[in-house]
């Protein structure tokens, strides 16, 4: 009887000592946060993606009652940032400004210390901004037709500017080199400044960039908007076609998307909250017509369906990639 009161007392114990453990971490899931977050930019400041990670940034301060922190870690094509994310203690405080460029099409194309989508957990979708394919006005080209006719009269002959080897608007000239069956030449920039000077100067013929950088100058008329690689038309650039109503067959949208992310092993019940922030972000019309003149579209995801998108994502460009014979060996 003695002996099978003390193990039960034992038991009960054993039980409260565990309960008493689990305790501090469950409080600190339900206070979260309780001090400043950090969000990290995998690039310089300046540029598109520090735009808007601050404006993120502020947003979030609001719906989470503690300020965020925006730190630029840049180099490598934003796997510097991105590994530093990867490592990072999983508990909400470090999160990622996460982008194409640094979660699938980096890790692909070189060896990375990070795997882009397994060693993260996304929140949401932040905003996803497309390409569009401009061509200088004075080549006479203001359609795909006319673009095509030109490309197959003279193979090779035109180039195409994009704003780096290995993103978005390198990748979309070669998805519209192989689905189209057309011989284009690619011109990479470090930039998209420099890209649209030659393309305005007539150095190269076409150019693959977003469409925020090259509005004003479709605008003046020196450049001509031909097509939007995303699957339905820019914001910015309505009376421009989508590659598929331009007649390209089985076009795969083409973009650079950018999504919150934690480190793998956050809390679910963090990633939940945050979750419910990014949308209740992107329901504030302030916000709504911020990425409008970014040329950035919303798109409301759970966590389960960015992680989907984002594998999609991986799986179309692994294909593109190793069409090139870029894939990491």
């Amino acid at each position: 009887m003695e002996t099978t009161l003390k193990r039960a007392l034992a038991i009960l114990f054993g039980g409260l000592a565990a309960t008493a453990l689990l305790l501090p971490a469950a409080y600190a899931q339900s206070d979260y946060p309780s001090r400043p977050v950090t969000l990290i930019n995998p690039y310089a400041p300046g540029g598109p993606a520090d735009t808007l990670a601050r404006e993120l940034a502020s947003r979030l301060k609001d719906r989470l009652g503690q300020p965020v922190v925006v730190e630029n870690k840049a180099g490598s094509g934003a796997m510097v940032g991105t590994g530093y994310v990867a490592r990072a203690k999983p508990d909400g405080y470090t999160l990622l400004m996460g982008t194409s460029p640094g979660m699938v099409v980096g890790p692909l194309i070189e060896r990375a210390t990070y795997d882009g989508l397994k060693d993260f957990d996304l929140v949401g979708l932040v905003a996803n901004q497309p390409v569009v394919l401009v061509a200088n006005a004075k080549l006479g080209i203001n359609t795909m037709q006319d673009l095509l006719d030109r490309a197959r009269q003279q193979p090779g002959k035109l180039n195409f500017a994009s704003a780096g080897t290995g993103g978005p608007t390198h990748l979309a000239g070669e998805l519209l080199r192989r689905r189209a069956n057309i011989a284009i030449t690619h011109v990479p920039y470090k930039g998209a400044a420099p890209a649209l000077q030659d393309l305005i100067g007539g150095q190269v013929e076409l150019g693959m960039l977003s469409a925020s950088p090259v509005l004003p100058f479709v605008k003046d008329g020196r450049l001509k908007a031909i097509a939007y690689t995303g699957a339905k038309r820019s914001s910015l650039l309505p009376e421009v076609p989508t590659m598929a109503e331009a007649g390209i067959k089985n076009w795969n949208e083409v973009s650079t998307w950018y999504a919150l992310a934690a480190p793998r092993g956050t809390p679910p019940a963090i990633i939940q909250k945050l979750s419910a922030a990014l949308t209740a972000i992107n329901a504030e019309p302030e916000h709504q017509r911020f990425l409008a003149q970014q040329d950035g579209s919303i798109d409301n995801m759970t966590p389960a369906e960015v992680t989907t998108f984002a594998q999609k994502d991986k799986t179309a460009m692994t294909e593109l990639l190793g069409a090139l014979d870029m894939l990491a060996k």
